[in-house]
């Protein structure tokens, strides 16, 4: 039998099929939840951010889980009721607060990490909701972040495989190439300024959009790489086996945290009442 590691450096497209079929399910609740809005799309992520942090406890193990994955199922959901109400401060220290007492019930050994869960979670579940319920382009903020996240994810995977060439970080993800991934991000780019585009006109489809587009696809990279990182820390292949083909929530969700976070750190350095607005206009 070959191993899963051994497949993923062995490249093909052994795991297209249950990927795809994964992909396709997961693609429809998103979008089916993004038009609907209101306490269905709030639900569908904070079920995602509460088996984040439920993977997360379970990677690194340590004291007290189910006592963490309670205290963190808290803290993500009052970061959702106060990402809806454009509270920012409030989510931030309720997410610090409930990080705090999470580290302390995981012991000495896995502090720091159990925090992090709580962080990683929470900041999915207070920006994506937050986005969504900015005036105006909420529905358009959300959908060029699934524009540029899927199609980085696509492309790359596609690039990777069919172009190959020297890997990019060898010691952390073992298939992930530079000409996938330079593929990737100027093609979930290209895709976010076509939604922009499509969903507002072409005022929306200017350089500066692209840009954010193009660092909103790199960072949606680092954030496979950090948790491939984290993942290889304490030696799994897999956060959870919650979806065939793509394995858990994480492994899923990695990039489109790290882009949602950035889309709503714009919102709150820009400072302008709609978040979502402030990712268009320049």
């Amino acid at each position: 039998m070959t191993s899963p590691l051994a497949k993923e450096k062995s490249g093909g497209f052994a795991d297209l099929g249950p990927r795809v079929a994964s992909a396709v399910v997961l693609v429809a609740a998103a979008v089916a939840t993004l038009y609907f809005g209101g306490a269905i799309f709030a639900a569908f992520w904070l079920v995602a951010a509460f088996a984040v942090n439920w993977e997360w406890q379970g990677l690194i193990g340590g004291e007290r889980r189910i006592a963490r994955v309670a205290a963190g199922g808290v803290a993500t959901a009052a970061a959702a009721a106060f990402g809806r109400n454009g509270l920012a401060g409030y989510a931030a220290l309720d997410i610090l607060v409930f990080a705090a007492i999470v580290a302390v019930l995981a012991g000495p050994a896995r502090r720091v990490w159990a925090a992090g869960g709580v962080v990683y979670a929470g900041a999915l579940a207070f920006s994506v909701c937050w986005l969504r319920e900015s005036f105006d382009f909420g529905i358009l903020a959300i959908a060029f972040l699934f524009a540029i996240v899927w199609g980085t994810d696509i492309f790359a995977y596609f690039g990777g495989r069919l172009i190959g060439g020297p890997k990019l970080w060898p010691r952390v993800s073992a298939g992930k190439t530079w000409s996938g991934t330079i593929t990737g991000v100027v093609s979930g780019a290209l895709l976010g300024l076509a939604t922009a585009y499509l969903g507002g006109g072409p005022a929306l489809a200017s350089v500066q959009v692209f840009l954010v587009g193009l660092a909103a696809a790199s960072i949606s990279q680092m954030g496979d790489l950090f948790e491939s990182s984290v993942k290889r820390r304490f030696g799994v292949k897999d956060s959870s086996q919650l979806i065939p083909g793509h394995g858990g929530v994480m492994d899923r969700l990695d990039g489109f945290i790290f882009a949602c976070v950035f889309a709503a750190a714009i919102g709150l350095v820009r400072g302008d009442p709609s978040a979502a607005a402030n990712l268009f206009f320049w």
